[in-house]
């Protein structure tokens, strides 16, 4: 998975990430049950305050489209494609 994050944005840092799975996995990069870097690790890979992170995966957990699972890590939830299909169209 790769992030960038844009600092003149004036998006929220943690929205940007969250905006950046939901693309990966609307265009298929990200896949069902596929993993996702750990808090620690993204947050050190962007440079960032894993805080950030550990937002945005916690909203992309109550929005549905990633699980935790205790001492295993994130995961992209088994999805239906109404999220693909919605995202696609915002993306196009």
């Amino acid at each position: 998975m790769q992030v960038r994050i844009d600092h003149a944005s004036d998006r929220p840092v943690y929205q940007q990430i969250m905006d950046q799975v939901k693309r990966d996995i609307a265009l298929g990069r990200l896949l069902r049950e596929e993993r996702l870097p750990t808090v620690r690790q993204l947050a050190q890979d962007l440079a960032i305050n894993p805080n950030t992170i550990a937002k945005a995966y916690r909203q992309l957990e109550q929005e549905g489209v990633i699980v935790t699972k205790a001492g295993a890590g994130a995961f992209v939830a088994g999805l239906d494609s109404t999220l693909s299909r919605t995202v696609r169209k915002r993306i196009l």
